[in-house]
């Protein structure tokens, strides 16, 4: 890592979703994989990164008292982690939608922070090196998002029915981190609140395209993939033995 890069990075967690393709009595966020919650395999890796200065991440509201207990009591994950790198870690109440979530880390983090990746608490094997990626990216080109290259035919359909084939070349299918400048970014919801939009943004990405802003690609893995149903446990299990 460069010098230069040390803490001008900052990360935003949304994790206030309820998993409903999941099922359980639980946010998915916080079943136990392999012995710990879901969440703190990617929280983890972002606090011991020096390039991140600090970790905003958005719970549901009723589960911030979960995640809090579970993060900082006595028997909690703190054990596990220097107090130092634990400073680093704030919690704030996720909104309605994924985007709201994002927007409420983004704007409770600190002055000092220049850029800020999103990464979705679901997709808990991020590597370093992904990440390491997304920064270099971010100064040497601007917005960023991870997303690995579609490797069967794609198909457009409507009803039912085919309509055409796409040339999977240019095909990507997005992953997180996605990552913007924070000044960027807060502008753009500010535009949003002015403008309102006329769809639901289901990433970053999403947002600064509607904007007209250029996205580059860093690209990814499986080992990223996202966990969404509960055959994605066993999947994620065997994958950690290979982490």
């Amino acid at each position: 890592m460069s010098d230069s890069f040390k803490g001008r990075f900052a990360a935003v967690l949304p994790a206030g979703g309820i998993g409903k393709r999941m099922g359980g009595t639980i946010p998915k966020q916080l079943m136990q994989l392999n012995g710990k919650p879901v969440y703190f395999y990617c929280l983890e890796t972002f606090l011991s990164m020096d390039e991140i200065g600090q970790v905003v991440m958005a719970v549901p509201a009723d589960w911030k008292d979960y995640f809090e207990k579970q993060i900082y009591g006595e028997s909690g994950l703190s054990k596990t982690l220097p107090a130092e790198t634990l400073s680093k870690l704030t919690l704030v109440v996720g909104g309605a939608e994924r985007w709201q979530s994002v927007r409420n880390g983004v704007n409770a983090l600190s002055n000092q922070a220049e850029f800020v990746l999103v990464h979705d608490v679901a997709r808990p094997f991020v590597s370093k090196e992904i990440i390491a990626n997304v920064c270099k990216t971010l100064v040497e080109k601007g917005s960023c998002l991870v997303a690995k290259p579609a490797v069967d035919t794609i198909k457009v359909a409507e009803d039912g029915k085919v309509e055409k084939t796409v040339d999977r070349k240019k095909v990507w299918l997005a992953q997180t981190p996605q990552a913007a400048s924070v000044s960027l970014l807060k502008s753009l919801y500010g535009r949003i609140d002015r403008e309102p939009l006329d769809f639901t943004p289901t990433d970053e990405a999403s947002i600064l395209e509607f904007f007209g802003k250029s996205v580059f690609i860093v690209q990814g893995n499986a080992m990223n993939d996202k966990l969404t149903t509960p055959e994605d446990f066993e999947i994620f299990s065997a994958r950690l033995a290979t982490r």
